[in-house]
């Protein structure tokens, strides 16, 4: 069966301060930089095992497509770090791009089904809902005649333009996101399922009514680890149909979406495939009743960054034998739209800890002033808060240069397994006692390969400060003696009532058990 492949990811914080250009896409950074044409095929190739070599949805999908006797025709696949709205140039680049390969594709023979790698809150200068537009597009080449089946990320802010205009979504189950292959895999099979199918499935879908912060959607704790388990179950259960035969779900998904995204869609959502209506009908009701009765349990405790710090050096000698405690600056989560440049945590380190090490905090100039200087010279340097992400000062102060790394750095963890990092020219640095690791490209810290690569082994310290959210518990948690949460400012708000939205649709709850959203009767411009 030809199946034509191909991705498009962006997770867009409307609130962020920098937007995702064309050459944002052609950067490689955590991921590699847009591929098209027989080279997507080889960058992610599958392994000499036959498993996909690379944590991401397409590398998934190719590894599983020989066993489902699938036949990939490559389109295009494109990913950017999250930032603020896709440039409408960059959109229209990249999804003419893959619209021009689609029609190659049906010239050169019949395709028996579509998969894209999406991530599913992509934001424009023009448009909402970025997946919407570019799945109405390609339904209509198509004319609605070849199954379409998408991938997307746990954060996903599915909207009903999604919904009719593929046959199947599919989203991840864990947060970190260890299983973005394996997400990949169970699309290829969907597809080989849809395409043997003599029609095409029922399908169901509901939003929820309450934003959950990204802190709290991680899996590796309830309530979100319960949420999916009942999504897993799902999939196992024959469901009544209304007659005398039960009805299989085909698959079942639930998003927690993605918040700082000042849309009208935004939030979670759940959507269920099944052979009947009824049957999907009853799996997103279960599924969204679920969320509704776990709603109050997603609150959660937001320290200070002088809290976070004063925790971890009242700690025995004891208690740092089980290793660090780690402080998540979430709000400034280049993961989550921040830039990695803020420097509140930065400087409660240095003001109240004996010994910290914090990273990666994303300063071209610094770190370029680094390189100049040399290893083991001292640099005078206004480190930080360069790109507008916080109202905050620099960190100004002579500088003490550890090491010195060219950045191409492999990792090692869980949910970055088998990518190449690129953090460009890159440097440890180190004042009153606390290191820090620069960076000249914009990275989350969610592997230790980017402490480690500067010979700092992460948990021989007492206080590890990361610029993430929750990615970085997927290779963290493991040596943590504990891990806080803090909001130090930053364009992500731990607390979504500090974020000025004006587009989201009223009566939705911004916190979990919080006061609803109410938007303005004035016409949006």
């Amino acid at each position: 069966m030809r199946v034509a492949v191909g991705g498009f990811q962006h997770e867009t914080n409307t609130f962020a301060p920098q937007k995702a250009d064309l050459d944002a896409f052609l950067q490689p950074d955590a991921w590699p930089p847009l591929q098209g044409g027989p080279g997507l095929l080889t960058t992610f190739a599958p392994g000499a095992d036959g498993g996909s070599d690379m944590n991401i949805p397409i590398a998934g999908f190719l590894a599983e497509a020989p066993a489902q006797a699938l036949t990939p025709v490559p389109m295009v696949w494109a990913a950017a770090t999250p930032s603020a709205h896709v440039t409408s140039d960059a959109f229209a680049h990249i999804a003419g791009m893959m619209v021009e390969e689609l029609e190659r594709a049906l010239r050169d023979g019949p395709l028996d089904a579509i998969y894209l790698d999406l991530h599913g809150a992509m934001v424009t200068e023009e448009m909402e809902d970025g997946e919407g537009d570019l799945l109405e597009w390609i339904r209509d080449i198509t004319n609605g005649q070849i199954p379409i089946v998408a991938s997307l990320d746990l954060h996903a802010n599915v909207t009903a333009k999604m919904m009719r205009n593929s046959d199947a979504l599919v989203a991840y189950r864990t947060y970190p996101h260890v299983d973005m292959a394996e997400t990949g895999a169970r699309a290829a099979k969907l597809v080989a399922n849809l395409a043997r199918r003599a029609g095409r499935p029922a399908k169901a879908f509901r939003k929820l009514n309450y934003l959950i912060p990204l802190t709290a959607q991680s899996t590796m704790s309830d309530p979100a680890a319960l949420i999916y388990a009942d999504v897993t179950a799902l999939e196992r259960l024959k469901l009544d149909s209304g007659g005398s035969d039960e009805s299989e779900i085909l698959t079942a998904s639930a998003t927690m979406g993605f918040p700082p995204a000042d849309i009208a869609e935004c939030g979670p959502a759940v959507m269920a495939y099944a052979d009947t209506q009824e049957a999907a009908d009853e799996a997103v009701d279960r599924l969204a009743e679920t969320f509704m009765e776990f709603e109050r349990g997603f609150r959660q405790k937001i320290w200070t960054a002088e809290e976070a710090v004063a925790y971890g050096e009242a700690a025995s000698d004891l208690d740092r034998r089980d290793g660090p405690l780690i402080l998540a600056d979430t709000q400034d989560n280049p993961g989550a739209g921040g830039n990695g440049d803020t420097v509140g945590i930065l400087r409660s380190l240095i003001s109240g800890a004996e010994t910290a090490l914090c990273g990666v905090l994303f300063d071209p100039a610094a770190a370029s002033a680094a390189w100049a200087a040399g290893e083991g010279a001292d640099v005078q340097l206004s480190l930080g808060a360069w790109t507008g992400g916080a109202r905050e000062k620099p960190i100004e102060g002579k500088f003490k240069v550890l090491k010195l790394h060219d950045g191409e750095i492999d990792a090692h963890g869980p949910f970055y397994r088998g990518a190449h990092l690129s953090l460009g020219k890159s440097a440890l640095l180190m004042i009153e006692d606390v290191r820090v690791v620069v960076a000249s490209h914009k990275v989350q810290t969610a592997d230790r390969a980017m402490f480690t690569a500067f010979g700092v082994e992460p948990a021989a310290e007492n206080i590890v400060a990361v610029k993430s959210s929750v990615h970085f518990r997927a290779d963290f948690q493991k040596i943590a003696r504990d891990i806080v949460v803090v909001g130090s400012p930053g364009p992500n708000p731990a607390d979504h009532v500090d974020l000025p939205y004006r587009r989201l649709r009223s009566g939705v709850r911004l916190m979990p058990m919080g006061p609803a959203f109410q938007r303005s009767r004035k016409p949006l411009k």
